[in-house]
């Protein structure tokens, strides 16, 4: 029995970090939605009622979007002369 309770303890391991991963996914495109400047204040105000600990994933997903945004805008204003 205790290769099977290996077995079933990797399985639980491997599901849990797909479902984790799909929500994770899943809250960033929720985020990547607020896109206006009336949108993100409505979004900053309601992570400003939480601590830091109960928005770290939330805000790891901004900074990242963030990053992303930079690296983009940066990509096409690139001096082509």
């Amino acid at each position: 029995m205790p290769a099977q309770t290996t077995v079933n303890r990797v399985r639980n391991a491997v599901t849990s970090r797909f479902e984790a991963r799909r929500a994770r996914r899943s809250l960033a495109r929720e985020i990547a939605a607020y896109r206006t400047p009336a949108e993100r204040l409505e979004l900053d105000l309601i992570i400003g009622r939480h601590t830091a600990e109960e928005t770290r994933e939330i805000d790891e997903i901004l900074r990242a979007q963030a990053a992303a945004e930079r690296s983009t805008f940066q990509a096409l204003t690139v001096d082509r002369t």
